[in-house]
């Protein structure tokens, strides 16, 4: 019998994150519910700190530009802080095979799904992080988001958001924005 990510992948078509489940919810459309205990957000946030560093010594270095490698520090980052507010995260960088683009989180916040789009910049000075999420990116969000919600019952209530990651590279504190109900008019 197949349970956790292995039933989650047959049935939606996407990896399950473990790390993205809370032990008492997970995706309503599941057929069987299966248990993740998980850590505290404080002790998670350790573990992962600590698996990165080991990461740095022992795996090549990343390839990719600076600009991904912030970007993909920024989703992380944004991960916890809306764990912290009582999200749910139920998936990270949600893509479709039936259509371009990809939704950066998705998760529960009380019984709203919410659609997030996360953008990182390193000041606000040129252009706000969340002006960054044009009519294109919008478009985008908005197909792959219809084809997340074709596996969930039609009287879903869902929004989107944005947070803005703001991380000024001389080590101050990280500074968020979230924009709930955001506009995905094109």
């Amino acid at each position: 019998m197949n349970s956790g990510p292995v039933l989650f992948r047959e049935t939606y078509g996407y990896d399950w994150d473990p790390l993205c489940v809370d032990s008492h919810r997970m995706d309503h459309t599941a057929s069987t519910l299966t248990t993740v205990v998980m850590l505290p957000a404080r002790l998670m946030r350790v573990c992962i700190g600590g698996l990165d560093r080991i990461g740095q010594i022992i795996l090549p270095p990343d390839g990719r530009p600076l600009r991904q490698r912030r970007g993909r520090w920024g989703e992380e980052e944004a991960y916890f802080y809306l764990k912290k507010l009582g999200y749910v995260i139920v998936a990270r960088n949600f893509r479709s095979p039936r259509c371009r683009g990809e939704i950066d989180l998705i998760g529960w916040e009380q019984d709203v799904l919410c659609f997030v789009e996360v953008k990182t910049r390193t000041s606000q000075d040129v252009k706000t992080a969340e002006a960054a999420v044009d009519r294109h990116k919008r478009r985008e969000v908005a197909m792959v988001a219809r084809e997340y919600l074709r596996k969930l019952p039609p009287s879903c209530q869902w929004r989107f958001d944005v947070v803005s990651v703001y991380c000024d590279t001389h080590n101050s504190p990280t500074q968020f924005e979230l924009f709930r109900n955001a506009s995905l008019a094109a």
